[in-house]
């Protein structure tokens, strides 16, 4: 009777831990949320800094609903500064042991609930695994980007024994890496190892990639990820234990409440500004949490948005100098905030557009929504993802750079009115947002995959 009844009172708690950055963090808290919703005790790991943001974003309301449990470790530096240098040397050398603490803290805590499942971002599954083993919890891996950049992650032994990677992580064969005629190519300069033009930080975000493709190989029976099999087929079909659960929302067609984890607050007011639009008519220009743009840039997005004539959104994470007069020129069809709520403001009926850096959470939620996209990538994944915007869904149009290495207002315009009248692409982001929607409704194959997952871990 009284083995019975522990077996009674216990139940699964997963423990996930995202890589410290916005398009790691959101994704995973999506996810965690949609777990909790199904009676699963979920305790989310942020490094301490992207804690302090999230909780300062959060509105009380949120904190007070929030069906998961928030806690963070240490990253082992101390600016913001160390963190852009050293980021990923220090959570390499501080994540095993300070994951260990807090897991026989929580172990300690509470008998009947222990840490029995780890979600880890795939970024750092390699520093991981030895701890989950250690602490007897399965290990789970959490891909936030597309299926294409882990099936090629996954690929890289193979491509470094057939000469097409040397062991830095360059191209050595042709100008590209083809996994499959139904997938984009990525060009020698798009692979998602490629940071920066310094090479020190490429070998080491490589030699991440490589430590999880061990890991993911060796240690997992499960591999989520947020994207949908309808949408990327011929990726999924060459990863192993694939478990596609998207697109992962955190509103409108969610359960969950609004607080997506995000390290910003969002400025709701645009939302009433946007009510008062047209009917697809409004510009939306978001590049992200990381992009950084010149000055000189700023000055070419600011002209193009003044001469397109149209309404528009422009997420401005710094105040937005008011060169020349542009704000009041502007005003009356502009708003300007400095972070939003993007999932309601691209499923909102005026939104006709998305100038966007082709992060996979932009991607996926603009989609989702039925939006065409003019192609802004930044860096790593993004211009992956711009090929499989233009090229393969044919939802979007690339903005492409001039001689000065600048997106011209000329180019922004010209884009934008071709965009607006373009009615095909129109029709397939329709088709994109049919189909995103299928995947996650009753009987669809994101759902069907979640709800094989959850029953796993109730087992």
């Amino acid at each position: 009777m009284e083995h019975q009844l522990a077996s009674q009172e216990w139940r699964p708690h997963v423990l996930a831990v995202p890589f410290p950055a916005q398009g790691h963090v959101m994704p995973l808290m999506k996810l965690c949320r949609k777990i909790a919703d199904q009676g699963i005790k979920v305790t989310f790991v942020n490094a301490e800094h992207i804690h302090a943001k999230v909780l300062a974003a959060m509105s009380d309301e949120d904190k007070n609903q929030h069906c998961i449990e928030l806690t963070s470790i240490p990253d082992g530096l101390q600016t913001e500064e160390d963190r852009k240098k050293g980021l990923i040397e220090s959570l390499r050398r501080t994540i095993p042991r300070n994951l260990t603490r807090l897991i026989e803290k929580i172990n300690c805590e509470n008998s009947d609930e222990k840490i029995s499942c780890v979600i880890a971002d795939t970024t750092l599954i390699g520093w991981i695994h030895d701890v989950s083993q250690k602490m007897e919890a399965e290990l789970v891996a959490f891909q936030p980007g597309a299926a294409a950049d882990i099936a090629l992650i996954l690929q890289i032994p193979k491509l470094i024994q057939d000469g097409n990677l040397d062991t830095n992580g360059f191209v050595m064969k042709n100008d590209f890496i083809n996994l499959s005629n139904e997938m984009p190519p990525w060009r020698r300069n798009e692979l998602p190892w490629i940071v920066s033009s310094d090479l020190k930080d490429q070998k080491i975000v490589f030699e991440c990639c490589q430590i999880a493709q061990q890991a993911v190989h060796q240690y997992t029976k499960w591999l989520l990820c947020n994207t949908f099999y309808e949408l990327e087929s011929s990726a999924c079909n060459l990863i192993p234990n694939f478990c596609p659960v998207g697109p992962l929302f955190c509103s409108k067609i969610s359960k969950s409440p609004a607080s997506s984890g995000s390290i910003l607050a969002e400025d709701t007011t645009c939302l009433s500004w946007l009510d008062k639009q047209k009917i697809g008519s409004v510009i939306y220009v978001s590049f992200g949490s990381l992009a950084i743009l010149s000055q000189d840039q700023l000055n070419e997005i600011a002209l193009a948005l003044e001469l397109s004539d149209r309404p528009f959104l422009w997420v401005v994470r710094s105040n937005l100098a008011n060169k020349n007069g542009f704000l009041a020129r502007v005003a009356e069809r502009a708003k300007i905030v400095e972070w939003a709520p993007q999932e309601q403001v691209l499923s909102h009926s005026s939104i006709g557009c998305f100038v966007s850096h082709c992060g996979w959470n932009s991607t996926m939620e603009g989609l989702s929504m039925g939006v065409p996209f003019l192609c802004w990538p930044y860096f790593l994944d993004q211009f992956h993802n711009q090929n499989y915007i233009c090229d393969m869904w044919k939802i979007g149009l690339r903005l492409n750079i001039d001689e000065n290495g600048l997106r011209s207002s000329h180019e922004i315009k010209r884009k934008i009115e071709m965009l607006f009248a373009d009615n095909s692409i129109k029709a397939n982001a329709l088709k994109l947002k049919d189909m995103a929607r299928k995947s996650v409704s009753e009987s669809g194959s994101s759902l069907q995959n979640f709800e094989t997952f959850i029953d796993h871990l109730k087992k």
